[in-house]
């Protein structure tokens, strides 16, 4: 059944997108403001209480009825409603519109276009930015967002089911709602959630790294993620992103992450570990790194499927020896 809800549910959302600024997203959103005006007095158990809080309100429900479905042994109901959440927290087309049109607008030679579509899609300033930067940052926005809204919710929905999907999606935006605001940024309330989303996430963010690798570059994307991913601020962008950058053979990161390591005078007698060349492997990002990028995304999105496929199948066979 957990095959047939993620493969429904995917189809649906081929037909049918759910928009990213939807009534129930935006409720949630509300809901996660009032909890942080009521709760926050600028302590970090305070940020703690009002995170299990939330999760409980939106998760409980959840398992609430998909316990209920099973118990009563209302299969049909209990597929739909695995759809339906599935459905609800999957976000593989919610801003591919940005994707694709940035990639019309770069291979068009419109960069000024490009430029004014990245600007609305990620809230900073492209003025005279290159049409290397736009790409860039459009492909790690892409992988970002994809592992978040994608393989994520794909594990958890896997492991404990529906509200396992609502968990990771509802955990992953109290730590950008909760920290990266600037009336946010800084303060301990923010800290907890930060930290159980890190916990979370940190055995979906390396499988997907290792599908990324399966699917792409195997050789470069594990040089990049063990050599690389230590260079971002955030491990798990840096996981995904060196990863991913290896496989496509594409340099994502900005210079700082990318930068020679500078040879102290004396290096040669002192520490051998420093190499004259220590740059990410692959091409500057272009129009063509947006559409290895998709390939790269659909290519791990099949991988996924067919390892939950097999599984699936081995427990299905299970059940049937059981049985029998």
């Amino acid at each position: 059944m957990t095959f047939l809800s993620i493969l429904c549910a995917l189809l649906i959302e081929q037909l049918k997108p759910l928009r990213a600024d939807n009534l129930i997203y935006a409720e949630i959103k509300s809901f996660a403001m009032r909890m942080e005006g009521w709760f926050n007095a600028g302590d970090a158990s305070n940020g703690r209480m009002g995170w299990v809080l939330v999760i409980l309100l939106l998760v409980g429900p959840t398992a609430l009825i998909s316990w209920l479905l099973y118990h009563y042994q209302l299969v049909f109901i209990a597929f739909a409603w695995n759809v339906l959440i599935v459905y609800l927290t999957l976000g593989f087309r919610h801003y591919s519109h940005y994707f694709s049109s940035i990639q019309a607008a770069l291979s068009a030679g419109d960069d000024a276009g490009a430029r004014a579509l990245l600007s609305e899609w990620v809230r900073v300033d492209t003025v005279g930015m290159e049409a290397s930067e736009v790409a860039r940052i459009a492909v790690e926005k892409s992988l970002v967002t994809t592992h978040r809204n994608v393989f994520g919710v794909f594990f958890w929905f896997l492991i404990v089911g529906p509200a396992g999907a609502v968990m990771y999606r509802v955990s992953e935006y109290l730590a950008r709602a909760w920290n990266e605001p600037d009336h946010m940024r800084n303060e301990a309330f923010g800290q907890f959630a930060a930290r159980a989303f890190y916990w979370i996430d940190w055995l979906p963010v390396r499988l997907t790294a290792v599908a990324f690798a399966v699917v792409g570059n195997f050789e470069d994307a594990i040089y990049a993620w063990r050599n690389f991913a230590h260079r971002w601020n955030d491990e798990a962008r840096g996981i995904i992103l060196s990863a991913g950058g290896g496989a496509m053979g594409v340099r994502l990161g900005t210079p700082n992450e990318n930068a020679s390591k500078v040879l102290p005078p004396d290096a040669a007698t002192v520490d051998s570990t420093y190499s004259e060349v220590d740059v990410m492997p692959g091409e500057e990002p272009n129009a063509r790194a947006l559409q290895s990028t998709v390939g790269l995304v659909w290519r791990a999105l099949l991988l996924w499927m067919l390892l939950l496929l097999l599984l699936s199948g081995a427990v299905g066979l299970a059940n049937i020896g059981q049985a029998a």
